[in-house]
This record gives structure tokens, sequence and C-alpha cells, in this order.
């Protein structure tokens, strides 16, 4: 079976397609409701499994969530290791206290350190607590050093979840300990600041391999429409970050992105449709 292509980040060799968790863990930027019916269908450790081996059978062996928020995807992680005889990358991103006090830096370093007990190569600040430290006015993200030096120290990898793309321009021109960047970029412009040219420009420009989520609007756009814009959008050092409700849509998501990537039409069945004699249609 066809490995996923790879990149490098921090030294670390990662796959160039990250596993996804929000339509893991009960995010669908969607409503109360697709929530609730994710939260029904991932309640156990034996619920994740399928899908982290569909993803791992490709060589897709990298996935980013807020690690702490579920136990029980931890365990899966554990069990489909074993079961694969290969590990899984963490990029985890923890929200940290980032108030300017010494309780609130306690608990920041706590929360770090039990990041790294779980196991995290990447530890990457979330964009809402990274984003309280930018200061626009001086082009800068005040105190971030503190932060990475607590993630260094604790033996893990430095890097920021960026929501508003100029966490990614302040740290580049400040020479921040920073390895890699989180960026919002799809093919609607879905939760992105602006517009989608100056998103790109900002990617192609980094200093460091970003990872891209948001790549199928969440579910605003089909996989082949959202994946083949962000695969042909990106730098080949650069990521997409592809959540699925299932293995089979672990498998289609897989296969359209290596499509894209080797400039082919993807190989995949057709939509069903209550009209068969139009079924080829769609």
């Amino acid at each position: 079976m066809k490995e996923f292509p790879r990149t490098t980040v921090g030294g670390v060799s990662l796959s160039r397609m990250l596993i996804g968790t929000n339509w893991l863990l009960g995010w669908s930027h969607t409503s109360v409701s697709a929530d609730e019916m994710i939260r029904r269908r991932y309640d156990s450790a034996q619920a994740f499994k399928p899908v982290l081996e569909a993803y791992l059978r490709h060589g897709v062996d990298t996935i980013m969530a807020p690690f702490g928020a579920s136990p029980q995807l931890m365990d899966a992680i554990r069990d489909t290791e074993q079961k694969m005889g290969r590990g899984i990358i963490l990029v985890d991103t923890p929200t940290l206290n980032v108030d300017n006090n010494p309780q609130a830096r306690q608990e920041a370093e706590a929360l770090v350190k039990e990041s790294a007990r779980r196991g995290a190569k990447f530890c990457l600040l979330h964009h809402s607590c990274a984003e309280q430290l930018v200061n626009k006015n001086k082009g800068i993200i005040d105190r971030l050093d503190d932060y990475t030096k607590m993630i260094r120290d604790a033996g893990m990898i430095p890097g920021l979840s960026a929501h508003m793309p100029e966490l990614v321009v302040y740290s580049d021109a400040n020479g921040y300990d920073v390895e890699t960047y989180i960026q919002i970029f799809n093919c609607m412009g879905f939760l992105m600041q602006v517009e989608i040219e100056t998103v790109a420009s900002i990617i192609q420009n980094a200093k460091k391999p970003v990872m891209t989520i948001k790549s199928m609007a969440a579910g605003r756009c089909s996989p082949y429409v959202g994946l083949t814009f962000s695969w042909n959008a990106i730098r080949e050092k650069d990521m997409v970050t592809v959540g699925a409700f299932s293995a089979q849509e672990a498998e289609e998501d897989i296969e359209i992105s290596l499509a894209a990537i080797e400039h082919r039409f993807p190989d995949l069945e057709k939509r069903s449709s209550p009209n068969q004699n139009q079924a080829a249609f769609g």
C-alpha cells in the first residue's frame, strides 16, 4: 500500500496529512445536534480505533488534538499503535492560562508537563490563548518566549495555532522559537479572518512549515473540492489536517488527497441516487 508523502518539522518526519479530530471529539462547527451525534458515536476508546487504523494503514501517522479533552482517544491511540506496530505522532494543542502572574504561569507549566507526559512530540498553543498575547500596535506576540521555553524544557517542539494570520507574520518577523504553525485555510474562506488570497500568500512566505486546518470548511464543501484546492495551494513542506467521521470516509479522503498531489482524478465509487438511471451523474 502506498505511503502518504511526508515532510519534516523541527527535525521530525511527519505525514503531510494530519489526522483531524473535530469529527471524533464532537466539534462539528455545524450544530448542537451534530456535536451530540459525534459524541454518541465516539463514546469509547474502541469506537476510535477503526478510524485511526485506516489512517495508519496509509502511513498517515500524525494526529492533532487537544488530547487532554479525551482520555478515551489517548487509550485508542496507544492500542492502535500496539496493534499496527507503528507509532503515532501527537500534535497537542492545549489551552494555557496566559495571564501575567505567577499562579497563571504555574497552571500553564502544569498543563505543558501533562502534555509531555501524554507523549506529545509537538505542543502548539491553542489559538484562543495565543491570540491573547498579540499586540498589533507593536507587531509582537507578548511573552510568547515564556511558553515556548516551557515547551522546550518539557522536551517537546513548540508551535502556534493561528486563527489570526498575524501570528504567523509576527512570529516570523520576531524570530520566536516556533517550528510550525496551524493556520485555517480552505476554498470557502470559512472562519478565515482575511481573504483567501492573503492567507495563501502568508502560507507561501512562512519561514516554517504550516499545518492547515478546516480544509473542507467543516463539511461545507465536498472532500474533492476542498482537498484538491488545499493540496494544490500549499507548498510541498506544508500539511493538511483532514478529519473523518468513519474509517470509510478516511479512506476516501486519503485517495482524494493522493490524487490531488499526483495530479490525477481520484479512484472513487460514485455517489448513490434514488434514481439509479441518474446515478452516474451524482
